[in-house]
Parts: structure tokens; sequence; C-alpha cells
């Protein structure tokens, strides 16, 4: 029997899917002013602090969705070497485990994120790392030639976690991804469906960018995407 057009077992496995990426644990910290919370990723435990008086710097379930798929998918998307940028990098997760899987990256934010996001980032990979990732403000649609020159700022990959939402920044948003991405550059893509701009923006985005849809999981409301410019896509 299927219901909305997803069979039992497809259902069954979205379920487990998703209970095997939104496994954490939490623990107090010593000083007990913050909490952090754990993550076995990248062979490796990492220790997440949220600033909850900050919506960018907590910790959402696409971000995880995004680091188990790179993860458990390290021979077809190898990051050893490979330059990254992270748009609305939060917490810092993805940079972390990004960086953890030997990439050379990039980690941009509102200015009022960077400090929960440098300490996250700074504690979890120093040491660690093959190259140490460098943290920086980046609003999106403002300045991106003169911060981000297209002829020196060549990426091979762009992150992305649950940086569509409803929120007036979605054509600066668009702006950004197309400023930063070259022929070759691929889009790593996590997003939470919650209201019609959601859906209205991919529609946009399907028009400038070939995409693919690499996770489905309706029981978090969360899509993972693989996207490339599209052949003629102004630049």
């Amino acid at each position: 029997m299927e219901q909305n057009g997803t069979s039992g077992e497809e259902a069954s496995a979205d379920v487990e899917l998703a209970a095997e990426i939104m496994k954490k644990h939490f623990r107090p910290s010593l000083i007990k002013i913050k909490a952090w919370e754990s993550y076995k990723l990248a062979d490796m435990e990492i220790k997440i602090s949220e600033s909850t008086d900050c919506y960018g710097a907590v910790l959402w379930p696409s971000a995880m969705v995004l680091c188990h798929f790179l993860d458990t998918h390290r021979d077809e998307y190898n990051l050893m070497d490979k330059n990254i940028i992270e748009l609305g990098a939060g917490t810092g997760l993805v940079t972390i485990v990004t960086s953890l899987l030997g990439a050379k990256v990039t980690s941009t934010d509102l200015p009022d994120v960077l400090g929960n996001m440098r300490h996250n980032i700074l504690h979890n990979t120093r040491g660690r790392c093959r190259y140490e990732p460098h943290v920086t403000e980046l609003i999106w649609g403002q300045q991106l030639e003169e911060r981000f020159p297209r002829a020196s700022c060549q990426y091979d990959y762009i992150m992305a976690a649950d940086v569509v939402y409803s929120h007036p920044y979605l054509d600066e948003l668009m702006e950004t991804f197309v400023h930063l991405c070259s022929d070759n550059t691929i889009i790593l893509w996590a997003m939470r469906f919650r209201l019609d701009p959601e859906n209205s923006f991919v529609d946009r985005f399907e028009k400038l960018f070939h995409l693919q849809e690499l996770y489905n999981l309706p029981s978090l409301s969360i899509k993972l995407y693989s996207a490339q410019k599209r052949q003629g896509a102004p630049a």
C-alpha cells in the first residue's frame, strides 16, 4: 500500500536513515556555562557549542544530513585537497567535517555568528587537519567580486545547509551562488522544506543549475541536492 507516492519500504528506509543521521550524545560542559553536543563524524569526536541567542548559531538537522552524506560517500566525493567554501556555516559543523576529510575550507557567515563558529572550528580542527580552515564574514550579495574575486577564488565545492528559508535575502543568496560557481564547481545543498518560498527558490535555482536529488528524507522534511551551473547560465 502506498501513501502520498511513498511505499512502505521507502518510508521505513527514510526513518532508519533519519535515525542514523540524528544520533548524537548530549553532555554538559565541565564549566556548566555552555552545553555542547558530541558527534562522531570523519572518524573523530566533534564537540559543538550552540549560541541560543543567535538564530544562525544553532545546529539545524540539515547540517547533520550533509555531514552524514559526506562521511559515508568519501570515495564518490573525495574532498582531499579540494577547495571548498561553505555558505551560512552556522555552528561550523560542515566546515569541521570537510576539513577533517582533507579539504581546504573557507567558512562564511554573518558577523554576529563568527565568534561561536570560530570557537567550534578551532576547538575541533587544531592539529587534526591537513589545512587550517579560514573563517570570514560573507553577507550574501555584497562585495562579492571585491572579497571573492573570480580570478583567484576557484572552488571545487560549495557547501550549504539550511540556507534557504523564509527570509528576505533569497535574491542575494542566488546572486552569491552564481558568483562563486565556476563551470566545474559542485554545490552540495541540504534543505529543509517549510513554506512556499523554499519551493519557489528551487524552481528558480533549476533555471540556472542542473539539480540532482541525492537524499529525500520526508520524516525530516529535508532533501539533499547536488548542483552544477548550466552551460550559458549568467556569470
